[in-house]
């Protein structure tokens, strides 16, 4: 058991703790996705006494639904948004060099064919802007042959050739743990499945929030120097007890995920799509080719888990069919698909999804400040702008700054792990940071292995269930691990060993097992595979 971050590993101790405790906190922080999760780190690292609760699991939302890319917005310095690009762009260089095996440069091969906009020349020119704006230069051109080359069964009617640049991919909810992991460490604290359920107010300012334990039961009153509203695409409801303004937009974005082996990719293909001229993206991920991303409003909702619809699945097919005629992909291909809904801020509801501004916006009403909008990589710049909105109410104590970085240097190096696999050992490194080290040393050999095609290992599996607040099986294997999404049937055939793993570490009895098996499958089927395929 990690027993030096209980706060992330035992949540009902913490519950506890809390009840008993001083209910008194400098700040706390309602969302647990990558931005209440940097808010979180960055006011642990100023010493603030600071709580983040999380009414799902964390990165259940978008955060772990997004297009898996920390890039810096191409399309952004056409729409003439150079501040947000160099932001952007700034913000993934940082992560590159801080969390090698987490976030990783990946080619990018945008296709020109004839009549299309925009051409050779133009294109060029964005990514020289692109590139000096990043500090690095490695855009280039290829012509027919040479991408024909690298894409096998490539539709070439037309093409003229490609631009390549480069962005990078991640996993997108390993990102945020490994940022609440870096929260705790500084002594933030942290809770999944513990719903905000109103704000307090007394004397015409917010002073706190009640909180209630979604899996326990109970409900406890918080009081808080400052609460921030990180609640993404639900940001207006917990706003709404105070403004009545509507700010957010929910846009849905679903992707495929298909085998490797029957779409072979490796770098990441973007194109536009034949019917709209949309940009999508085919790209290599954990060993998988992911397909996206659509660009709707979203009109359910936004408690239910989304899921893609009939009219998106047709619509991403089109573009395989199209680019790729020869690898007949179809329907029958699909391991999974996924879904996120982004939180997006609207400034005209009549205008095309795509055209919306992807900045962010900080308000603050009556001490309640709320945070919504921006994109993956500018999650740190987007905590850094709470912060500052709070810092009236908590005077001298949110003007002590950290450092800079993200992640701290992990005390460890890829030749310090009990791997012959660098690569993989670096991997490990980038998504645990030090705690790889114990991750592969309490593991035996057979948990070692990697599963099928991808690069995890039941190790994994242990080490989350052990240490990362695992509350049920869609937390393990939907967010703690993608195996949910990269394996046929979501993963059935690793359920006989994951019921002995959670036996061991979370206690689970086989009437507790059977429960989690029959819910998690509900949620596959019925969010994460085929829109008209429920079990």
């Amino acid at each position: 058991m990690n027993t030096e971050n209980p706060s992330f590993n035992r949540r009902q101790t913490l519950w506890q703790a809390i009840q008993d405790g001083d209910k008194n906190w400098d700040m706390v922080i309602v969302g647990g996705g990558i931005i209440g999760a940097g808010i979180l780190r960055e006011a642990a690292r100023r010493g603030l006494k600071a709580l983040l609760v999380e009414q799902r699991d964390f990165a259940w939302g978008t955060s772990s639904r997004s297009s898996k890319m920390v890039h810096g917005g191409l399309r952004y310095i056409a729409q003439g948004d150079i501040r947000l690009t160099r932001h952007s762009l700034s913000e993934r260089e940082r992560l590159i060099v801080e969390a090698p095996g987490l976030i990783e440069r990946m080619g990018y091969y945008f296709t020109l064919r004839k009549g299309q906009f925009p051409g050779r020349f133009l294109f060029s020119v964005l990514l020289s802007l692109y590139d000096a704006l990043a500090g690095i230069r490695n855009h280039r051109y290829f012509n027919k042959a040479a991408v024909e080359k690298h894409f096998p069964g490539l539709n070439c009617q037309g093409l003229k050739g490609a631009v390549y640049y480069t962005d990078t991919v991640t996993d997108d909810a390993r990102l945020v743990l490994r940022v609440l992991q870096s929260a705790i460490e500084a002594g933030g604290l942290a809770m999944n499945y513990v719903r905000a359920d109103s704000l307090i107010r007394e004397g015409g300012s917010v002073c706190g929030v009640r909180i209630s334990d979604v899996e326990g039961g109970g409900q406890l009153e918080i009081r808080s120097k400052s609460v921030i509203n990180a609640t993404g695409a639900w940001a207006d409801r917990l706003r709404n007890e105070i403004n009545p303004e509507v700010r957010v937009r929910p846009l849905r974005g679903s992707h495929l995920v298909i085998p490797m082996h029957r779409l072979p990719v490796a770098d990441a293909l973007t194109l536009l799509h034949p019917v709209d001229k949309r940009p999508v993206f085919i790209f290599p991920w954990e060993g998988s080719t992911v397909i996206g991303t659509t660009d709707l409003d979203h009109k359910e909702d936004i408690d239910a888990e989304p899921g893609i619809s009939v009219e998106e699945l047709n619509y991403l097919l089109a573009v395989v069919e199209a680019l790729f005629p020869e690898h007949g992909i179809g329907r029958d291909d699909v391991i999974s698909s996924y879904s996120g809904v982004r939180p997006v801020i609207c400034s005209d509801k009549s205008r095309d999804p795509s055209k919306e501004r992807r900045d962010h916006a900080v308000w603050s009403d009556e001490g309640l400040v709320t945070v919504a909008g921006g994109k993956l990589t500018t999650f740190r710049l987007i905590a850094l702008d709470a912060i500052a909105a709070a810092t009236p109410n908590l005077g001298n104590l949110a003007s002590r700054e950290p450092t800079d970085t993200v992640f701290p240097e992990p005390r460890i190096s890829a030749g310090g792990l009990n791997t012959a696999d660098k690569k993989w050992a670096q991997r490990l490194i980038g998504r645990y940071g030090d705690c790889a080290k114990p991750l592969l040393y309490e593991a035996s050999d057979a948990e070692r292995r990697k599963i099928g095609s991808t690069e995890f290992c039941l190790a994994e599996c242990r080490w989350a269930a052990r240490n990362e607040s695992v509350i049920h099986l869609d937390d393990l294997l939907l967010r703690r691990t993608r195996l949910g999404s990269l394996l046929e049937r979501g993963g059935e055939a690793l359920f006989p060993v994951l019921e002995e793993i959670c036996e061991e570490e979370l206690g689970w009895d086989g009437t507790r097992w059977q429960g989690e098996v029959a819910r998690y499958r509900d949620i596959w089927h019925s969010h994460y595979y085929l829109p008209d395929d429920r079990a």
